[in-house]
């Protein structure tokens, strides 16, 4: 009887682990939630869109609501100031004018003309263009005939008191590639606006100037212009000057936030994305560094350190690409694309006290294979998960 009594009691003491494979039917419905925090060293903000899409038809594209956007340097230090990305029209509006012969209303800068007209004009608006960018060609027109409109006016009401005067000009970035690059421009045509006295490099090297995302036609360019030298803007005038906004500090950009989606094999895309805007695709470099990425529900350090005295295995890949840094040198050709595969498994641990006391944690875990390919399309940073129903 006493060898059977301490049998039961040992047997009673004993923390056991039982393990079994089920139809997932987790708690958190039919959605599944990645967060991240990704850094690009060459991908500015301006432009970068998160997107979704999964093999069920559903595609998402530029989340905003849940993603935040910081400004930072090829050394990955960010700015104070998130950069806010506010939606742009998926297509500006253009002018009808399809004369190739446009009159020359416009300035072309190099960068000394640049350094020296920014200090002669209160205000210089640029037109940051590719000769063989499409929507560089539509604004052309426009904004040569705006030019030479906004010049007479200039020419005509210019009052010294105020001092008032307003010119555009344009650089061509094909052979400025240093001066539209010392400013950012990843998108053509990118028009900046740069105040006399204001555009001044700080410690870390930035300008402050404005970006313009407003319709590309003439009356709205003459419109846009003359509100920029307007003393104090009116009621009816403040909508239209909420159409420039700050330019990107630097040419990086980091990507932090979460987004949901369902539980069928998909794709978190990081790419440039404009309706009316283009990229060179050979000067996109989409390399990055994974900060944080992580599927599903967050574990207390706490809680989760418990849980692997019993089971120690659990937890090493939770955030497997958690500091891993995927970098194109240069040295491959252009068009890469970075693309990362990752199977999602989903372990639910119940931790029984006793017939009337259970907890539940539950957490998802993943493999992940990467690998930098050639791309026809426009290069991306590419996330491919597959999720198991058990």
């Amino acid at each position: 009887m006493i060898f059977l009594f301490g049998m039961e009691l040992n047997k009673y003491l004993t923390v056991s682990t039982s393990t079994s494979i089920i139809i997932d039917n987790s708690s958190d419905g039919d959605f599944l939630r990645i967060d991240f925090n990704i850094s690009f060293p060459a991908l500015s903000c301006e432009f970068a869109s998160v997107d979704v899409s999964d093999a069920l038809g559903t595609n998402r594209l530029n989340i905003t609501k849940t993603i935040r956007k910081f400004s930072i340097d090829p050394q990955l230090r960010h700015k104070a100031i998130e950069f806010h990305s506010e939606p742009v029209p998926h297509v500006s509006q253009h002018g009808d004018e399809v004369d190739d012969e446009a009159v020359g209303g416009s300035v072309s800068l190099n960068s000394d003309s640049f350094a020296k007209l920014s200090q002669e004009h209160q205000i210089l608006v640029v037109n940051f263009f590719a000769p063989w960018c499409y929507w560089s060609t539509r604004l052309r027109p426009s904004w040569e005939k705006a030019a030479k409109i906004i010049k007479e006016r200039s020419e005509q009401a210019y009052d010294p008191d105020k001092d008032g005067r307003i010119i555009l000009a344009k650089v061509d970035c094909n052979e400025a590639a240093d001066l539209c690059k010392r400013h950012h421009v990843q998108g053509y045509p990118s028009i900046r606006i740069f105040r006399k006295g204001s555009d001044l490099r700080d410690d870390d090297g930035h300008h402050e100037h404005e970006s313009y995302y407003g319709d590309r036609d003439t009356d709205a360019l003459v419109k846009a212009m003359e509100e920029l030298v307007s003393p104090t803007p009116l009621a009816n005038q403040k909508l239209a000057l909420e159409k420039n906004r700050p330019a990107p500090l630097t040419g990086g950009c980091r990507i932090e936030g979460y987004v949901r989606v369902k539980k069928v094999p998909g794709n978190l895309i990081i790419s440039s994305r404009s309706g009316a805007h283009s990229f060179d695709s050979s000067h996109m470099n989409m390399s990055h560094v994974i900060g944080h990425l992580s599927f599903g529900k967050t574990i207390s350090p706490q809680v989760l350190s418990d849980v692997k005295r019993l089971i120690p295995y659990l937890g090493r890949s939770h955030d497997k690409l958690n500091g891993r840094s995927f970098i194109n040198h240069r040295d491959l050709d252009a068009n890469v694309t970075i693309e990362h595969y990752l199977q999602v498994v989903k372990t639910e641990v119940v931790t029984v006290k006793s017939s009337h006391e259970s907890s539940l944690i539950e957490q998802h875990e993943y493999t992940a294979h990467s690998s930098l390919a050639q791309s026809v399309n426009m290069p991306v940073a590419k996330f491919h998960f597959e999720l198991s129903p058990m």
